[in-house]
């Protein structure tokens, strides 16, 4: 099972293995209150991307297409996600945004299920 949530929601034992998959280090939160098992920087949209989408006012659809392609060259991480789904079960992509429809977790989770 993959799940998304955000970083600044209660750890719950539901979440099975939790991945940051953000670039930057959420705002205000304290490592030790994160309770993240792996920060995978390198899985999150490249930084040219997230500021286009953030600060640029990109489109969703734009972002979503363009994050699926930058996807498409990191095979290893995505292998290593679903390694971590079969290990724990559940697999919990967590991220910083406050908008819950439209983040890279969201289009991660469809990447990743869709194999």
């Amino acid at each position: 099972m993959i799940r998304t949530k955000r970083i600044y929601e209660k750890a719950d034992a539901k979440d099975g293995y939790r991945v940051l998959i953000d670039r930057l280090w959420p705002r205000g939160m304290k490592k030790e209150a994160a309770k993240i098992d792996l920060w995978m920087k390198d899985v999150a949209p490249s930084d040219a991307l997230r500021k286009s989408f953030h600060h640029e006012a990109m489109k969703w659809p734009d972002f979503e297409t363009k994050y699926r392609g930058e996807l498409k060259k990191k095979t290893d991480l995505l292998a290593k996600l679903r390694k971590k789904e079969k290990e724990h079960r559940t697999l919990t992509l967590l991220f910083g945004t406050r908008d819950l429809e439209h983040n890279q977790a969201v289009v991660l989770a469809e990447a990743l299920k869709a194999k």
